[in-house]
């Protein structure tokens, strides 16, 4: 999944849709996906990883995935959206825009894509640096998120990044039954 298709929370909604407000009183923009895929706008806000959190657990529940798989995936996804956020900022990061539309644009996407015996969770954004699986301190305050990641899934990695991001990408599937 390399496509960064809209620039802004509007561009996903479907026509003639009205959007949802969530918990926190803000509109919530998802395209839910009871056919195995399920999309939803990352903004800038404090409150963007609950609501990808949220997102990630309803989709999950709909689409009736294992609660040991969704409780794996909920994880990977707050950790993907965590880095986005943090270290997939786009070049006009730090302008007098951001502060204008911090809740209102669009910082990236997290996509859910049933599979056969799980779920691959995507986060793009629009940094063009690699994810960096560093070495762990045992004090560091930060960190951990990758290999929370490389923990949690059974494989993970990214898209190489271009002018117009990157998606990091996390698959989580069901043990085999015997």
């Amino acid at each position: 999944m390399t496509t960064h298709p809209a620039q802004s929370e509007r561009d996903v909604l479907r026509e003639g849709e009205e959007p949802v407000t969530g918990d926190t009183g803000r509109e919530a923009w998802w395209l839910p996906g009871p056919d195995g895929f399920a999309a939803c706008a990352l903004g800038g806000a404090a409150c963007t990883v609950a609501e990808a959190r949220r997102f990630t657990r309803t989709t999950l529940d709909a689409w009736r995935m294992c609660p040991g798989l969704a409780e794996s995936a909920v994880l990977i996804v707050s950790e993907l959206v965590s880095n986005a956020l943090r270290h997939g900022a786009t070049e006009s990061a730090g302008t007098v825009f951001d502060s204008l539309f911090e809740n209102r644009f669009c910082h990236g996407w997290l996509a859910l894509t049933r599979q056969e015996r799980g779920v691959l969770c995507a986060v793009s954004d629009g940094g063009t640096q690699s994810p960096v699986l560093r070495p762990q301190h045992a004090l560091a305050e930060s960190g951990r998120g990758l290999h929370l990641v490389d923990r949690l899934s059974d494989s993970w990695g990214w898209t190489p990044p271009d002018r117009s991001g990157k998606t990091v990408w996390a698959s989580v599937v069901t043990a085999a039954r015997d």
